[in-house]
């Protein structure tokens, strides 16, 4: 007797639309010959930004020493150079032993929630925010429970209206900053705010800096290990962004504050890095040479540089445009536009996210993507030079000047005529 093989119930409640349907019809497009501008990941290699030489030779060199397994949490020299890191920048009382190198960010994210999370227990997570925290929550038998990032606040978290989410089975609460997808870069006095939540409450601190080293117009970046110190620190970063290497699969996650008090979790954190053996040992060799080497991201967000006169292309043509609204970004690779609805009241962002692959062939990530209860916002990265956003945003323009002269019914009418890329 056959019968139909279906996934795991786990999965229903789990999405992670930056690489769902939209991406697979561009994949389909792309398969009958249009060029599609893929602009719903910052993956950098995409766009021409290389890694830096001296990484690559650094694990030219050390190929002989990647050949076997590594301890659990890393080879020691990366683990010391993000010890290292964390020492320049303030952060007392870290060394080796508390950190963890794993396969990206994305792998540590789910091995710290499985160690910490019992079924039911409640995890604060940012709306917006990067989907595969509220993915990891959900399978690692958590709740997300998610903490408004309104855009009328330019997607700042207010530590008041956090507070009132959090009940007896919190157990920890996310920060990304700077944000992935707004690009917000939150003040110090909401971090300190909200460390000092989670030092009442006993709760964990997650917090994802994988975009560090990216803020633009003197927007400061402050991290939030060296403002929490009564409870527990896990401070996630890596490779992939600041220094263009998603490919490689290097991330890390440094746990600081009240690490005494966290012996058995972190016991069985180790547990879970044991039984996936080690992660990508080359590209570890790596780390120690880009943390410690010229940091070449800083010609890249200073005025002249790629990702400056990239954003100031974004900055310019939301300004301009009547139907689009923006909280200037101010770090990270991506911007978080929003559609006027008094210019365009019927807008709905999955629609026109379509409407612009099929009939502009640009994609980008529509912002219901990111956890958040409105429709008319979008995710777009920064990481195109200026001249090809400058052709996006007159695409969406033309786009959305469409809706507005005919209606609905004008966009599926037009929906018919797709033409080529050029």
């Amino acid at each position: 007797m056959k019968t139909e093989l279906t996934p795991s119930a786990g999965l229903r409640q789990v999405r992670y639309e930056i690489r769902g349907r939209l991406a697979r019809r561009a994949h389909e497009l792309e398969r009958q010959g249009y060029e599609i501008v893929s602009l719903n990941i910052g993956n950098p290699r995409a766009f021409g930004l290389r890694t830096p030489e001296t990484m690559r030779l650094a694990m030219i060199e050390n190929l002989g020493e990647a050949e076997g397994y590594c301890h659990q949490k890393g080879i020691f020299p990366a683990r010391e150079a993000v010890v290292m890191q964390q020492q320049a920048r303030g952060v007392s009382g870290v060394t080796a032993e508390e950190v963890f190198i794993g396969n990206g960010v994305s792998e540590l994210i789910d091995l710290t929630l499985r160690a910490l999370l019992n079924d039911g227990d409640e995890v604060l997570v940012p709306s917006p925010d990067y989907p595969l925290w509220t993915a990891a929550v959900t399978l690692n038998r958590g709740r997300a429970v998610h903490y408004p990032c309104r855009p009328e606040h330019a997607f700042v978290p207010d530590p008041a209206e956090l507070a009132r989410l959090i009940t007896p089975r919190t157990r920890a609460i996310v920060v990304i900053n700077p944000n992935n997808p707004t690009g917000a870069v939150y003040p110090r006095a909401v971090l300190e705010a909200l460390a000092a939540l989670a030092h009442a409450h006993g709760l964990v601190v997650f917090s994802d800096e994988i975009y560090d080293q990216m803020t633009y117009d003197g927007a400061e970046f402050v991290p939030m290990a060296t403002l929490v110190h009564d409870t527990l620190c896990c401070t996630m970063s890596g490779l992939s962004k600041v220094y263009r290497a998603c490919g490689y699969r290097v991330g890390w996650a440094v746990f600081s504050g009240r690490t005494h008090a966290a012996a058995e979790y972190l016991a069985g954190l180790e547990l879970l890095s044991s039984l996936r053996l080690c992660s990508n040992v080359l590209a570890q060799w790596a780390v120690q040479t880009a943390l410690g080497g010229y940091q070449s991201i800083r010609e890249l967000i200073a005025p002249g540089g790629r990702l400056h006169e990239s954003r100031a292309v974004i900055l310019g043509a939301t300004a301009r445009s009547r139907f689009l609204t923006l909280a200037a970004p101010g770090g990270a690779m991506y911007a978080f536009p929003g559609i006027d609805r008094a210019a365009l009241p019927g807008f709905d962002d999955q629609q026109f996210a379509l409407d612009l692959l099929e009939q502009k062939h640009v994609l980008v990530a529509p912002g219901v993507s990111f956890n958040v209860p409105y429709s008319n916002h979008f995710r777009i990265t920064n990481l195109p030079d200026a001249a090809t956003l400058r052709e996006v945003f007159a695409r969406i323009e033309a786009l959305l000047e469409g809706y507005a002269a005919g209606g609905p019914a004008a966009a599926v009418a037009a929906r018919a005529r797709v033409v080529p890329f050029k």
